[in-house]
């Protein structure tokens, strides 16, 4: 991660000096910006206080809804005792630009044997959290893409509906079309014989869990953020979790010793990440058209088309 330091609007840093300054009970100005390199859909920059640093994210006032949604995400992963989560400090609209600031964490990566051990477990907790409805209470993103969270009556309905249809509309709306639409929607459609002998617990999930979403904090406690997050099947995170790699070996392995996984789990690890494998072909375009087709074509060979 890279830095460079750079001015801040001064409306903008005003708005920022209040928010944190709400936040801390006293009086705050910040003394130095630093922007962070890396970030693909938003600007973001470590706001540097007398005491303290500031995460703050920027970008177009109009998507202010993305940076709501993700302090709602935040704040639902913070309900769980095991993780460290940046807490949510403000966000809102100053001019033309829409920010959300957070705690700062010094994080370093999820690398070594050991920190991947009590990670799994960490998430594992996370896991345990249950609700009583699939999807949550309101639209949120995956990635920059909005993602769809309606209520559904049983979990294949719910990922046919609100996951896959959704992203083989919008790549339909992109100029894609032919055999990925096609068997797409037919997978959908035949999507309920993948779980006959399968029924998850509702779980709260991450929902965008891969490698660069997640870390370690000071004390090797496991440290998530950017959360796309939803009530679902747990399996759709420990996809995710394998479909970029990144995390170490133990990781896995621990995760399954804190909760077993279920007869069927590799079929269902297709199902998941292609949901973010279409995601990926719409935002970054035809490099993963064939990745999902492929995919594709190995469920409906599952299911027997």
């Amino acid at each position: 991660m890279s830095y460079s330091e750079i001015p801040l609007d001064s409306s903008l840093c005003q708005t920022l000096n209040e928010a944190i300054s709400q936040f801390s009970g006293s009086a705050c100005q910040i003394q130095q910006v630093a922007e962070v390199g890396g970030g693909s859909i938003s600007r973001s920059v470590i706001a540097q206080t007398a005491s303290e640093r500031w995460f703050v994210k920027l970008n177009s006032a109009d998507l202010l809804d993305m940076f709501e949604a993700e302090a709602d995400g935040l704040n639902a992963l913070g309900a769980c005792p095991a993780l460290r989560v940046p807490r949510v400090i403000a966000h809102g609209v100053s001019g033309r630009q829409a920010y959300l600031v957070l705690e700062h964490l010094n994080l370093q990566p999820l690398r070594e044997r050991n920190s991947g051990t009590s990670a799994a477990r960490a998430l594992a907790e996370l896991h345990r959290i249950e609700g009583d409805r699939l999807g949550w209470h309101r639209a949120n993103y995956i990635g920059s893409t909005p993602q769809h969270n309606g209520v559904e009556r049983t979990w294949p309905l719910f990922f046919a509906r609100q996951r896959l249809l959704p992203q083989l509309a919008l790549a339909r709306r992109k100029g894609y079309k032919g055999k990925l639409i096609a068997d797409g929607e037919r997978l959908a459609e035949k999507l309920p014989a993948l779980f006959v002998d399968y029924q998850p617990k509702i779980s709260l999930l991450h929902g965008d869990l891969w490698h660069g979403n997640a870390a370690l904090d000071e004390s090797g406690v496991l440290a998530l953020f950017d959360p796309a997050v939803y009530y679902g099947d747990r399996e759709a995170d420990l996809a995710m979790c394998e479909l970029f790699g990144g995390f170490p070996d133990s990781f896995y392995a621990a995760y399954r010793q804190a909760w077993p996984l279920a007869d069927g789990f590799e079929q269902r690890k297709t199902l998941y990440n292609l949901y973010h494998i279409l995601n990926h072909l719409n935002l970054f375009g035809s490099g993963y058209l064939h990745q999902a087709e492929r995919m594709v074509g190995t469920l409906l060979a599952e299911i027997g088309r």
